[in-house]
């Protein structure tokens, strides 16, 4: 597996899948070697990653998010691959279709275009002043324009200016932040991918100096300290990913399997982050939150 996920992001998502495989009958040193790469959200770290784990052969490829499989495709070959985390897999030629993926890759989609909408109505409603929305997105994820621009039709539709900066190393993210920080009634927003996940003390430690109230699409970043997050649950993803990598080791081909989307979502929000920006989160959005750090 390669994935761009920190180690200690990765670890519980990691046991899940481990799990989940000795629930199936796949145990470590017994009958399955697990190998895990971790490279850094850049093609060239992703590629060596790729190039290194196919030398292996393997019987079985996992790749965690876009990036990752457009550099592991390069090497794989015939090697079967399961995906997560990758938008809209059709778009980028990587399977056929959803209900039949034909060749050797399946897995599982990324969040739908649509819940940037979602992002942006829930950053309203624990914060009714937000007038504009800075949104940081890095510029070698070929899936982060159509969400910006999916992202800033939803702002205008409901009255936010959301303004898309492209960023690609943390110098970039503190001075987009630090300019959101100088904005009137402004909110901040992160994609889902793995530059904000390499970046994400820096992000959370500047929003809350700048009292800037946040949104993101992984958990870690309320456990954090970063006001709130709406996205997939992760270690249920990873034992779904368990199961199609069962299947394909006991004989289904990966054309037969179709590719999946999302269906569970958490809405997980820090209180203590909601006092230290002045916030006051409604009882109506607390109610519906998977989980209120205190």
């Amino acid at each position: 597996m390669v994935s761009s996920f920190s180690e200690q992001q990765l670890l519980p998502l990691r046991a899940a899948l481990l799990d989940r495989l000795r629930e199936l009958g796949w145990r470590e040193g017994d009958n399955l070697e697990f190998d895990l790469r971790l490279a850094k959200p850049m093609s060239s770290s992703l590629s060596e990653a790729s190039a290194s784990l196919v030398q292996r052969q393997p019987d079985l490829l996992i790749a965690q998010g876009s990036p990752t499989l457009e550099a592991m495709r390069k090497y794989s070959g015939a090697i079967p691959v399961v995906f997560l985390l990758v938008a809209d897999p059709v778009e980028l030629g990587v399977v056929a279709s959803l209900s039949h993926p034909g060749g050797s890759l399946t897995g599982f989609t990324n969040f739908e275009l649509a819940v940037g909408g979602k992002w942006v109505d829930l950053l309203k409603a624990v914060d009714t002043t937000i007038e504009r929305i800075v949104l940081i997105a890095n510029p070698d994820n070929n899936t982060s324009a159509p969400f910006a621009r999916q992202i800033e039709s939803d702002g205008r539709e409901t009255g936010v200016n959301v303004q898309t900066i492209y960023v690609g190393d943390a110098g970039e993210i503190e001075r987009a932040i630090r300019g959101a920080g100088g904005l009137p009634r402004a909110g901040l927003m992160t994609l889902p991918d793995s530059l904000p996940i390499l970046h994400q003390d820096l992000i959370v430690s500047l929003t809350n100096e700048l009292r800037i109230p946040s949104i993101h699409p992984f958990r870690s970043f309320p456990t954090s300290g970063a006001l709130m997050s709406y996205g997939l649950d992760f270690p249920e993803l990873f034992r779904e990913v368990a199961s199609y990598a069962d299947r394909i080791l006991r004989g289904t081909k990966p054309a037969d399997l179709p590719v999946q989307a999302p269906t569970k979502f958490e809405l997980v929000i820090n209180l203590k982050t909601a006092k230290l920006l002045g916030i006051e989160v409604p009882p109506a959005l607390l109610a519906s939150a998977d989980e209120a750090i205190e």
